[in-house]
């Protein structure tokens, strides 16, 4: 072979090179230019569009509701912010991210992908027209159409065909990681042969319809506005990925310590049940001068238990056959300390305010496996401190440290999705025009729903035969 030969060969081959890292860079790293900071009303109306062929009900409704759309909107604010502040956390540069963004791009576009070429040929489960044949082809088993000069040579250095195999055991392994991580019950469980089977196939189609879809959206086969579908849902669903990603660490960040509350709650004169300890005192006192217990917890208790008595009468502050761990800790330990008849010396403070205690007996009750549990008969009087939201007129009274803890976390989580917001100068549109449902179009989309469900279900039938394409 001449000098001049073997420089062309190389210069073949080092154009290869270029050609292919110029696409791996644009499907795998280029996650962070997605646009996560920004959707316009044409994207917004282009989803509900979709949107209008799976759900009509929904999209009929979101017409006719103003507030509902706003709504929405607010939400895909807080949706962007949470995944562009993911992306300047550097987050996307760990592999397993990294992978599943991909992961998440190649699976929407073989769905959408099916849909649309075989919208006309009825009913089949997801990639149900893909044959075995193409599968087989995937994974370089069967019949293989002979390989020139050139595609040898790059397969001798290594630029060929990549590899599937390697390619599904990254997709597999990013899987099995992001549920252990998301799910701690299934830190331990193991993939059985049967779910490797039925996942290795699953890539093998979606890879297959994603392959064919680059070729024909390259060479002006499908319609641009398919692509455009595509990748907007692509941003939406990767978006919802980061943004549950990143929520979790955040939830660390803005968590509300035990001593956060009681800070709150010292600094706040609105909580101060000084007066209601002082109430609870002169009942005890009573109660321990001899008077009689039902009477005061008929009278004064603020119990709402002590009205579920029978025929509407009040229960004299009893509850009877208790098992062990169905009150709270520090009124079930008081309770069990008391010898029967006896009243406890001190009250006893909870998160739902101060208990006067009578044990009245102790007794057992059969548990589970058979054994023995022991049970007992207490009766108490509450002076609550509960709190009641006054800007929500309508809400019960719940326990002070449970407002206090509900309050400031709303107040950390608005402030700090302000901030996200403003820090990744998150756009949405102000409105966004919805598409016109007629009850007909649902009725017809509620038959065609039905059949699919048919289709899918194991033991259903169809017409389709998974022929090639």
């Amino acid at each position: 072979m001449s000098n001049l030969t073997k420089g062309l060969i190389l210069l073949l081959v080092v154009l290869g090179i270029g050609a292919g890292l110029a696409v791996w860079k644009s499907k795998v790293g280029g996650h962070s230019n997605a646009g996560f900071n920004k959707i316009t009303q044409q994207e917004v109306e282009l989803l509900v569009a979709d949107l209008a062929e799976q759900n009509p009900m929904a999209i009929k409704r979101l017409g006719e509701d103003a507030e509902l759309r706003k709504q929405q909107l607010n939400n895909l604010k807080e949706l962007f912010a949470f995944a562009s502040e993911a992306e300047r956390s550097g987050m996307t540069n760990d592999p397993k991210f990294r992978n599943e963004l991909q992961n998440i791009r190649t699976e929407l576009t073989a769905v959408n992908y099916d849909r649309h070429i075989n919208k006309d040929k009825g009913p089949m489960p997801p990639f149900g027209f893909i044959g075995e044949d193409q599968v087989k082809a995937f994974w370089g088993e069967g019949e293989q159409p002979a390989k020139g000069f050139f595609e040898n040579a790059k397969d001798t250095i290594g630029l060929g065909k990549r590899d599937n195999e390697m390619a599904f055991q990254r997709f597999l392994d990013t899987k099995i990681t992001l549920l252990k991580e998301s799910n701690p019950a299934m830190k331990d469980r193991e993939i059985s042969e049967e779910e490797k089977t039925q996942a290795r196939e699953f890539f093998a189609k979606i890879n297959i319809y994603n392959e064919e879809f680059e070729t024909k959206i390259a060479s002006g086969e499908l319609p641009k506005e398919l692509k455009d579908k595509i990748d907007l849902q692509v941003k939406l669903q990767q978006a919802q990925f980061l943004a549950r990603v990143y929520s979790d660490k955040m939830a660390k960040e803005i968590e509300v310590t035990d001593d956060d509350v009681a800070a709150y709650i010292a600094a706040n004169p609105e909580f101060d049940t000084s007066a209601k300890r002082a109430k609870a005192d002169e009942i005890l006192a009573r109660a321990k001068g001899g008077e009689d217990f039902a009477a005061l917890a008929n009278e004064f208790s603020e119990d709402p238990g002590n009205n579920a008595g029978e025929n509407g009468n009040k229960r004299g502050g009893l509850y009877d056959n208790v098992r062990l761990g169905m009150m709270v800790k520090p009124f079930e330990e008081a309770a069990l300390a008391l010898e029967p008849g006896q009243v406890s010396q001190n009250l006893v403070e909870t998160d739902f305010g101060y208990h006067i205690i009578k044990l009245e007996k102790k007794g057992e009750a059969d548990g589970r496996e058979g054994q023995k549990e022991q049970t007992y008969d207490v009766r108490h009087i509450l002076i609550s401190t509960g709190f009641k939201d006054p800007t929500n007129p309508i809400g019960r009274e719940e326990p002070i440290k449970q407002y206090v803890r509900r309050k400031l976390e709303e107040e950390r989580e608005k402030k700090t999705m302000e901030d996200l917001v403003a820090r990744n100068n998150v756009q949405v549109p102000e409105d966004f025009n919805v598409p016109q449902i007629t009850d007909e179009q649902i009725q017809e989309m509620m038959k065609q729903q039905q059949q699919q469900q048919v289709i899918n279900t194991p033991g259903g039938h169809s017409e389709g035969d998974g022929h090639d394409h």
